[in-house]
């Protein structure tokens, strides 16, 4: 299974056009699941570029799945990074095992107990939270996902912090790693999600910013990225 990469303003993503498509890719292939949206390719740095485009790219928001409709790709979907790690567990709970990195101790406890119980035989084997103080404490992590031979690595830390992390386990443990910002947070329900038919209609920015108005000087780059969208600059 192999596909040509698309280009946005130089960020790299793969035109999977279903869940399953990616999931299938990435189980065949291992690797580095990096969400990418608006945000991250309007501001799209050197170091950013470089660390998406040795890695798995993948469409995270209606911002991006229109970019790639528009470069051809008419079946783009897209496919936010708060679901699919749980569509990644539901696929593969009862074969593989998994190590989960990030949030506090409370939340990361809280995800661990709220997965058990919905998926009573998924193997777990270590987890841990997002605060690594000294290298010693990340190579005794690194050393004990290499030992337990871990199937799948969810570690959710924020961008660019998680995938740097991830490519460092990579480099002596083959295995699937997603990236997951502040899943956690949504999983256990401290940060509310837009409702369905805000996300259907690719309006979950307009939700957020109707809750949060704080976050327009955040949001308003969304008027750039559409420009950029409709003079076809992307």
């Amino acid at each position: 299974m192999d596909f040509k990469k698309i280009t946005l303003n130089g960020v790299e993503l793969y035109p999977f056009c279903s869940e399953n498509e990616l999931i299938n890719f990435v189980d065949h292939k291992k690797g580095i699941l990096v969400a990418i949206n608006a945000e991250k390719i309007l501001h799209a740095t050197d170091q950013t570029r470089a660390i998406i485009n040795r890695n798995v790219g993948y469409c995270d928001g209606a911002g991006a799945m229109i970019a790639l409709r528009q470069k051809g790709v008419v079946n783009a979907c897209k496919m936010p990074g708060c679901e699919l790690w749980l569509k990644i567990v539901k696929q593969f709970y009862k074969s593989k095992s998994f190590y989960l990195i990030g949030s506090t101790k409370i939340v990361i406890d809280e995800v661990v107990c709220k997965l058990k119980k919905e998926y009573p035989s998924i193997n777990i084997i270590g987890y841990r939270d997002g605060y690594i103080n000294s290298n010693d404490e990340k190579q005794q992590l690194i050393n004990d996902i290499i030992a337990k031979k871990t199937d799948i690595v969810f570690v959710a830390m924020g961008s660019p912090k998680q995938e740097l992390l991830m490519e460092e386990i990579q480099k002596s443990h083959n295995a699937i790693f997603q990236g997951l910002g502040g899943s956690f947070d949504v999983y256990t329900d401290r940060v509310n999600r837009a409702p369905k038919w805000w996300v259907d209609h690719n309006l979950e920015f307009a939700y957020r910013l109707i809750k949060e108005p704080k976050r327009i000087k955040r949001q308003i780059y969304l008027v750039k990225y559409a420009y950029w969208l409709i003079t076809k600059k992307i």
